[in-house]
């Protein structure tokens, strides 16, 4: 491709600091790079305590351990959103309850929590589609009224608030990601944030294969052993110091995003006047991260022939997720909770276009193919 849809961003300092990392001879997890991000990413989110992992995947994981989830055992969640969000619930046996999305901002419909939560319902796992913030009042006051968890899947959500609290930071646990799809990148690689305390012990052995290996580092116990079930969610330093030099660029990073996504929006603006697409929508309490940008076409045939005629002139551009009700392992593990119109019919009109740092000087061409190609759908 000419213009690939991703192109993952360098800052320039991640091979200096990778080759600090081998010259402290500290390789395996949680070493100085894992804590300096640790600290970075508590301050800027204030979530109590940050615990990087080697995947957003693996924090999702740690959430259901530690939300101590039992076969039967049902989580409230969107279908359109990635299999992690389903599949860390589904390795402890627990349900997947799944229930549709708003047409706007396509999270989780918080009108449609409340009719699906049943004896068995524990926790309520929201997505930030889009960087954009859940309508988390409303969802906390839902969970905080039935007894509920709330984990916040912020995979695309670092640096995005909602009524100026970040996302992530606002439910009692939180999921980041750092896949090189992201915003803030490391290949691979995510963090758990706790916001309830309660759980911030008992973090740390599940992140440490289940042992209290952390509390021998710190000289809390003279040795350490196996406490707990748990498994290995560390990231190496290697990745620990990639990031670093990624987070500390985070700030510029993100407004280098928001330039590209706000010159995507007004160049779709009287495309969406004249009907042809629905851009974005960002509610005023929400402050997205520009990780993103999609439209919405007005039906699947035309959203098809898009993609394929800016294939043509090499240009990289994707739909986004099959809702997980209708795969093969959501029917077998999941159930719904009332129609699933909105996923439906969002997942089958929604084209992503290309997003990267860099991206600018690509723009006026790729206006210049995708209008006509629009216009004459």
């Amino acid at each position: 491709m000419k213009i690939p849809f991703n192109k993952p961003y360098m800052t320039g300092k991640e091979v200096e600091l990778i080759k600090q990392a081998h010259l402290n001879a500290h390789l395996a997890g949680d070493g100085a790079f894992t804590k300096q991000c640790n600290q970075w990413l508590e301050h800027i989110t204030g979530c109590g305590k940050s615990l990087l992992t080697h995947s957003c995947t693996a924090a999702l994981e740690m959430s259901a351990l530690l939300l101590d989830l039992k076969p039967g055992d049902e989580v409230i969640m969107p279908s359109f959103t990635f299999v992690s969000t389903a599949n860390a619930f589904v390795l402890r046996g627990a349900i997947p309850v799944f229930v549709d999305i708003r047409p706007d901002t396509l999270n989780i419909d918080e009108n449609l929590i409340e009719a699906a939560i049943t004896p068995r319902t524990r926790a309520i796992c929201v997505v930030h589609y889009a960087g954009v913030g859940c309508e988390m009042d409303a969802i906390m006051r839902i969970a905080e009224q039935h007894g509920l968890m709330v984990v916040e899947d912020a995979a695309q959500g670092i640096f995005s608030s909602y009524k100026g609290r970040p996302l992530g930071s606002i439910g009692q646990l939180g999921a980041l990601s750092f896949h090189e799809t992201k915003n803030i990148i490391s290949g691979e690689g995510g963090a758990l944030l706790i916001n309830d305390m309660q759980y911030a012990e008992r973090a740390e052995i599940i992140r440490e294969k289940g042992t209290n290996r952390s509390k021998f580092f710190r000289g809390q116990v003279d040795k350490y052993t196996w406490v707990d079930v748990g498994s290995s969610y560390l990231p190496g330093e290697i990745i620990a110091a990639f990031l670093a030099a990624q987070l500390e660029e985070g700030e510029s990073i993100n407004q280098r995003r928001l330039s590209l996504w706000n010159r995507y929006h007004d160049w779709a603006k009287p495309l969406e006047l004249s009907e042809l697409l629905r851009r974005p929508v960002i509610p005023e309490e929400c402050t997205h991260n520009a990780h993103m940008y999609y439209m919405l076409l007005p039906d699947a045939d035309r959203r098809n022939r898009f993609i394929e005629g800016l294939r043509t002139h090499e240009i990289g551009s994707v739909f986004h997720y099959i809702p997980l009700h209708s795969s093969p392992a959501g029917v077998r593990h999941c159930r719904t909770a009332g129609s699933m119109r909105v996923t439906n019919d969002v997942s089958e009109r929604l084209v992503r276009m290309p997003m990267w740092i860099g991206l600018d000087e690509h723009l006026p061409y790729i206006f210049e193919i995708a209008e006509p190609l629009l216009r004459n759908a």
